[in-house]
């Protein structure tokens, strides 16, 4: 891939380089790029960080686990095409993504790179802003997967209990347990993360070939029968009360988004692998592309073994694939197999959610951009990790879980606020990188060539900008304060929230993510200049 800057650079004062470009390994032995003197244990190889973002993303389950928001968008048809759909964006934002982090391998991710492409104006703000926005929304997606574990035991339990009579506080309880079983393990079991995401990244494959392999067999045996072709491939089923088609599809990508939307999770490593220039890039394709292909498998599979549409979205289960399995299964012990096999992939992924979510909010905290900063930013000498700020992701999603008593619809609010919040903190970071022709990011090893760069950045930005207004739309038509969308809510709330301590430290010494040194940070420039000018010559 072209590594170079376009020919009408600007000079190298409109630089802000973060990382030199070929010395990797000199720098990473003095400072690693984020500015700050490195702390964490390079534990990850490329193939354990590759399974903490297959493990985090887990599409075919994330798919299974939230497929009630999309079922009445479109039915079968319409979950199977909004998975491709929405896979296209979230590819050409992932290469944008790529890009940055091959250049700025900072474990701050798009907080890091928010604050640069900006340029030394606007950096510090959009940065901020960017960081916020990312860490939330990282604390929905654990109350996403905490919430989905929660059902899926109930589900397990309402199977042989018919008369079981579900109360939301039931869900509750459960989520605590789940949320601090997942949180306990990434706190005290640093050095063990590694093996735990590579043997989630098992779990995946196996169960989604497990799954696969049960949903095609079952109903030929039983004597259930399949669905048709025209059930899983042409009748779109159109329940929200929308009255087009179209824009129902659109809400329902909602879905899929939250299947395959964390491309940056990887990047939240960048500090603990090493030569993370070339191997978080490589990480992020790798769990790309086996989301996808899993997510589809699974998705043909358990429609082809539907045999009551009717009864899928009228059940009384917790979670609808309990209803869906048991149909595939003509069997409760089946139902309960197949539910075991979708929860244990959960854990890894809750577990890597959180894993993501605390070097998140740490990496804010060690640049004073949260209170009680000095304890948020503190690396465990005892347990090697951000200790503190992942009991907070702890505490804080704890509270979220709280809304579920009170809210039928707070697992779509979750899953609505996850993902317009990841987007609009891609968007602080990538548009403004096009906007300001790339000149303030010096390349790294992976570099999109303009004639391929500018249109994968634009189509992902006006996908971002599109669809989080879409996004928002309430579920179904017509609706109350019951069944709203609170996305919207949620997201402009926190951002005042965020809004208002920024203008409390704004004066009172934040200065966003640390450049490198100075001289590192005149070696880099000088470096890339002399590459322009040896290549015109």
């Amino acid at each position: 891939m072209d590594t170079t800057k376009p020919k009408d650079d600007p000079a190298s004062d409109a630089l802000t380089p973060q990382y030199t470009v070929d010395e990797g390994e000199r720098v990473d032995a003095v400072i690693n790029a984020s500015g700050h003197a490195q702390e964490l244990e390079r534990n990850f190889s490329l193939l354990s960080a590759a399974a903490v973002g297959i493990c985090t993303g887990n599409s075919w389950v994330a798919l299974g686990g939230s497929i009630v928001i999309s079922l009445y968008n479109g039915g079968p048809p319409g979950v199977i095409y909004e998975l491709f759909a929405a896979s296209f964006f979230y590819w050409l934002l992932a290469a944008c993504i790529a890009e940055l982090v091959s250049a700025i391998p900072s474990s701050a991710g798009v907080y890091h790179w928010a604050s640069v492409t900006p340029g030394p104006k606007y950096g510090r703000v959009v940065g901020y802003f960017a960081g916020w926005w990312n860490f939330l929304a990282y604390a929905f997606g654990a109350a996403s997967m905490s919430a989905i574990m929660a059902n899926e035991i109930l589900a397990m339990y309402g199977l042989f209990h018919p008369e079981f009579v579900y109360q939301r506080w039931h869900t509750f309880v459960v989520y605590l347990i789940t949320t601090w079983m997942c949180c306990a393990m990434v706190l005290f079991a640093n050095r063990a993360l590694p093996l735990v995401n590579q043997i989630g990244l098992f779990l995946i494959v196996a169960g989604c070939l497990v799954t696969v392999l049960v949903c095609a067999i079952m109903p030929g045996t039983t004597g259930a029968g399949y669905a048709s072709n025209d059930f899983v491939w042409r009748d779109f089923l159109n329940q929200t009360g929308y009255s087009s088609d179209g824009f129902a599809f659109l809400a329902g990508m909602l879905n899929a988004s939250f299947a395959v939307g964390v491309p940056d999770c990887v990047a939240h490593l960048a500090e603990e692998i090493p030569r993370p220039r070339v191997n978080v890039p490589k990480a992020i394709a790798m769990q790309m592309a086996v989301g996808l292909l899993t997510a589809f498998i699974y998705l043909v599979a358990i429609f082809y073994s539907i045999n009551d549409f009717d009864a899928l979205l009228s059940n009384t289960y917790t979670i609808p694939l309990a209803e869906l399995y048991h149909q595939a299964t003509s069997s409760r012990a089946g139902a309960l197999g197949l539910l075991i096999v979708v929860f244990l992939p959960s854990v890894c992924t809750c577990i890597g959610i959180y894993i993501t979510a605390g070097r998140m909010l740490w990496t804010l905290a060690r640049d004073d951009a949260t209170p009680f900063s000095h304890t948020l930013g503190r690396i465990s000498p005892t347990y090697k990790n951000p200790f503190n700020a992942t009991v907070a992701c702890g505490i804080i999603i704890t509270v979220l879980g709280a809304i579920y008593v009170g809210s039928t619809t707070a697992f779509n609010a979750f899953v609505g606020s996850f993902v317009v919040l990841t987007t609009l903190s891609y968007l602080a970071a990538i548009l403004p990188h096009f906007l300001s022709r790339r000149r303030h990011v010096v390349p790294g090893p992976f570099w999109m060539p303009d004639s391929i760069a500018y249109v994968v950045g634009g189509i992902g930005c006006a996908y971002i900008v599109v669809f989080v207004v879409i996004y928002c739309f309430p579920y179904a038509m017509p609706f109350d304060a019951a069944s709203m969308n609170y996305s919207c809510l949620i997201t402009g709330g926190l951002t005042i929230f965020v809004g208002a301590w920024w203008v409390w430290i704004r004066n009172k010494g934040y200065v966003g993510p640390q450049a490198l040194i100075e001289g590192e940070i005149q070696m880099a420039a000088e470096q890339h200049h002399a590459r322009i000018s040896s290549e015109k010559a």
